[in-house]
């Protein structure tokens, strides 16, 4: 299949990158000439293990291609995903859908009879209806498609959740539109891997669905850490007895500094604001947007509380991790930024370190001591707290951290160590549910 994607970000790149890798002919088109001049000489814009070597491979192999200029590869497209991004709307929370319809807009002039649109990005319901309005709109002669393909990439996994997913979820409103998208996934459902076909607005759904359940599973077990903390429970105990039950499962039950990243916080928010339009409130997405909030600048005070509480002026604290989660660089809505910019406010000065986010933090992060390695941070610091659970951060020579800090004092807040351990090298640790 001749494919275009539109969008040369996360989705887009992961997805032209792995549809290549099947055999299909990929052109992935961005208006940002820096970006596709680097993709152009090989280099990656975003941090992801596996994609550069990906990309090189089918590049070398003619099928993944990068342009700038849409005409040239639209009117042989069989399918063309829309790759952008859809942030929350400055104002009222809103997903920002802007740069879909300018996409749906510019290429309906270019689309060949028989095509078939597929908005990749995440959307609210009732998107894909007004992609088909604005094409048909254009072109009123066009016989056309509209589908609709969420994916469901975990930062850092990605390729792995591409080409092994748990289920690949094809929302369409018409035959054709079905039979094109199942010879584009046909690899995959070669392998077993579950094609579940809907209709176009519950795949739109299915996509926010997802993410809320998720982002609640992680708010509920740090709520539950929270009230461990007080009864003398430890959440990992917790945790494991309820994993267990085959009905919850134990993935998104490991307590933490609350949920950030480009995918959980704009689309609960999304997911809320489409509740309100139709008139069937979300509740429970609401308290579970509330308690992340609040949860990352308690992470915040439960830093500054180690250290005595009220102002801190004079005080040093070395953070490990910037990244909202290990093996990625983005720092989109990171609970590290609400963790800095509470110490910060008691008078906190912040050293930091982070194996791949350094760029994007300084870009987000002022008053920082960026550091070149963890313990380059540790040195003079008054107490180290773990923020992302990068795996250069589980086995820290405690021996050398110790005589790197003023005082030792660890706070763990993804509960990378054993507080017996710890303590045992003179530690004072502080866990998170524990």
């Amino acid at each position: 299949m001749r494919i275009v994607m539109i969008g040369t970000g996360y989705v887009g790149l992961v997805s032209g990158a792995c549809f290549s890798d099947f055999g299909h002919t990929v052109t992935c088109v961005d208006k940002d000439e820096g970006k596709v001049k680097a993709l152009l000489d090989g280099k990656i814009p975003i941090f992801e293990p596996g994609l550069d070597e990906l990309v090189a491979k089918n590049v070398a192999n003619g099928r993944l291609s990068f342009t700038l200029d849409i005409a040239e590869v639209l009117p042989d497209a069989d399918a063309v995903f829309i790759a952008v991004g859809t942030p929350s709307r400055r104002g009222d929370g809103h997903a920002d859908l802007s740069y879909v319809y300018g996409a749906a807009r510019e290429m309906a002039p270019m689309l060949r009879d028989g095509a078939v649109v597929v908005t990749k990005s995440t959307v609210p319901v009732g998107t894909g209806d007004e992609v088909q309005r604005i094409i048909a709109e254009a072109c009123p002669d066009l016989d056309f498609s509209v589908a609709s393909n969420p994916e469901f990439l975990r930062e850092g996994a990605a390729i792995d959740d591409f080409k092994h997913p748990d289920r690949v979820v094809v929302g369409v409103n018409d035959d054709h539109a079905e039979q094109v998208l199942q010879e584009i996934y046909r690899p995959l459902t070669r392998n077993d891997s579950p094609l579940l076909i809907m209709s176009r607005r519950g795949a739109e759904l299915t996509k926010y669905a997802a993410n809320a359940f998720l982002a609640t599973k992680i708010s509920f077990i740090n709520e539950i850490a929270n009230l461990c903390e007080k009864v003398g429970a430890d959440v990992r105990d917790v945790a494991k007895g309820i994993g267990l039950d085959s009905r919850i499962g134990n993935r998104f039950l490991q307590p933490g500094p609350g949920y950030g990243g480009s995918c959980f916080p704009k689309d609960t928010l999304a997911l809320l604001k489409t509740g309100q339009d139709y008139e069937a409130p979300l509740r429970i997405v609401e308290s579970v947007v509330a308690s992340n909030d609040t949860r990352k600048r308690a992470m915040g005070r439960k830093v500054v509380n180690a250290l005595g509480g009220g102002d801190q002026h004079g005080k040093t604290v070395a953070v490990l991790g910037l990244t909202f989660k290990a093996n990625t660089d983005d720092m989109r809505d990171s609970p590290a930024i609400a963790v800095i910019q509470t110490l910060q406010d008691a008078g906190i000065a912040v050293r930091a370190y982070d194996p791949e986010g350094m760029d994007q933090a300084k870009k987000v992060l002022d008053n920082v001591d960026y550091c070149t390695g963890p313990y380059e941070t540790l040195e003079g610091a008054d107490a180290a707290v773990i923020v992302t659970e990068w795996d250069a951060f589980r086995a820290l020579d405690l021996t050398r951290a110790k005589s790197l800090l003023k005082q030792p004092l660890l706070v763990d807040l993804r509960n990378l160590y054993s507080r017996s351990d710890v303590e045992r090298q003179g530690f004072t640790y502080i866990g998170v549910g524990r």
